[in-house]
């Protein structure tokens, strides 16, 4: 596949379309060349372009469809995989000015917003009419577009599920230019081929998502987190389903292991978790959030939630039931990823999820590895859901070409290991275009010849996106 190059006419025929939105050369700021993961490469757009309304996009699409130019939508740029990185130049368009929630339709508890919406807004404004727009990965920052383009889990999808679970419609701008409208503002459909769940964790590569129909929930009046030290990790991952065996439905079970909490709150500047207790040393923790609409409930499920992770091991339970003690153990969760980016030179990751039962054994095995590579292995994640981010994290004693080569035979080995106890490669990340190889070995032919065909009959001159999931542009 060859793509045309930007010319200044190109360019003038864009100013026609999109006056004063047109960005190129030194105009481009850096932070479009990569994601949050700079071991992917950094690579420039040749142009970028505000996106603002459906009907302009509509239009620069089409332009870009006639003259074979890539085109790459782009939200915050908080992902992990390069999948939002123009890795064959072209036309980037960035959906961040597309930041409105435009209306509520409490009746039928619905939000219609547009894609560049940050998730953090939509929760907040969405609290404040009683309202809780479930979803809620770790990177609050990231735009809803971004969430629905990866099907972003987080830490409620143990009880509430995953973003794919509260899409009810979409408006979308296929590569040609032509706007279809997907779903609609029902919770049952048997109509055709679902088209929308395509869409839902297609990262940009089906057709660029321009309006969102989402589902909201009363909001639950109470909330209590519990922190949970265990000496080992085994301990404490073996807990986990007597959680759900004793009913106790609880909102997030998250487990971190000590050093990645001592780096934590190393980069927020205070101590939340405990180290030693009873002289006991504490290895790793889980926290537990149970929501409700009765505190006395909910100290039941509390009482409850003690007794069954005392009897297996727990050293101790530590109750946040304060805002402040609450938003201090959930600020050190959700610094984990800042905290690795700011003690280590060279990073990759991978989120794959395995069965809950699963959780300690593939754990024990990645770290068991860690002697084999020049890098340091880091893990947290999503216990309720077995969702596991795990980090290589390499220092300056190791170039780059070291490092990714290592990280290259480490992918292959935990990623075999994760199919080999029924699970999957990303959870919640995607796959981009750094994930592309291990999708193929963990796949098959069959099924990334189904993926690419699928890619060809939304995009026939593979324009949108290229190069990323399944298709390598040759």
């Amino acid at each position: 596949m060859q793509y045309n190059k930007v010319t200044p006419e190109f360019i003038a025929q864009l100013e026609k379309i999109v006056p004063g939105k047109v960005h190129t050369g030194s105009d481009i700021n850096e932070d479009f060349y990569r994601d949050e993961m700079p071991i992917y490469g950094s690579n420039p757009p040749e142009v970028v372009v505000d996106g603002t309304t459906t009907e302009d996009i509509a239009a620069i699409a089409k332009l870009c469809y006639e003259n074979n130019i890539p085109i790459i939508p782009r939200g915050a740029g908080t992902g992990l995989t390069g999948a939002s990185v123009a890795i064959h130049g072209g036309v980037m368009i960035d959906m961040q000015k597309m930041n409105k929630i435009l209306e509520y339709d409490e009746d039928n508890f619905v939000v219609r917003v547009q894609p560049g919406v940050l998730l953090h807004d939509l929760a907040e404004d969405a609290l404040g009419r009683g309202l809780l727009y479930p979803p809620d990965p770790g990177e609050k920052f990231a735009t809803l577009g971004g969430n629905v383009s990866t099907n972003a889990g987080g830490m409620r999808a143990v009880k509430y599920g995953c973003t794919r679970d509260y899409v009810r419609a979409m408006t979308v701008v296929l590569p040609t230019g032509e706007i279809i409208k997907l779903g609609a503002t029902v919770s049952k459909t048997s109509t055709g081929y679902s088209l929308l769940n395509l869409m839902i964790g297609s990262e940009g590569t089906l057709g660029i998502i321009t309006e969102l129909t989402l589902k909201v929930i009363p909001a639950p009046k109470e909330t209590i987190s519990l922190i949970i030290p265990y000496e080992n990790l085994d301990d404490c991952i073996a807990t986990v389903p007597l959680l759900m065996k004793n009913r106790l439905n609880p909102q997030a079970v998250e487990f971190m292991e000590r050093e990645i909490v001592l780096a934590s709150e190393r980069f927020i500047g205070r101590e939340t978790f405990p180290k030693q207790i009873g002289g006991v040393e504490v290895g790793a923790y889980l926290l537990v959030t149970f929501d409700g609409d009765d505190f006395d409930q909910l100290n039941d499920l509390v009482e409850k939630a003690a007794e069954v992770v005392l009897e297996e091991g727990a050293i101790d339970v530590l109750v946040a039931d304060s805002p402040a003690k609450k938003r201090d153990a959930w600020a050190a969760r959700s610094s984990f990823l800042e905290a690795i980016e700011a003690e280590t030179k060279w990073l990759d990751e991978c989120d794959v999820v395995v069965p809950v039962t699963k959780i300690a054994e593939y754990l024990k095995y990645v770290k068991s590895t860690e002697e084999r590579y020049c890098f340091k292995i880091k893990s947290f994640g999503h216990a309720g859901d077995g969702n596991l981010h795990i980090y290589a994290c390499g220092d300056d004693t190791v170039d780059e070409a070291t490092f990714k080569k290592d990280v290259e035979v480490f992918m292959k080995d935990i990623y075999a290991k994760a199919a080999e106890m029924g699970g999957l490669i990303s959870g919640e990340h995607g796959i981009g275009h750094g994930k592309m190889d291990y999708l193929a070995d963990f796949s098959g032919a069959a099924q990334m010849r189904l993926m690419e065909g699928i890619k060809h009959v939304f995009d026939p001159k593979m324009i949108l996106n290229p190069g990323k999931i399944c298709y390598k542009v040759q």
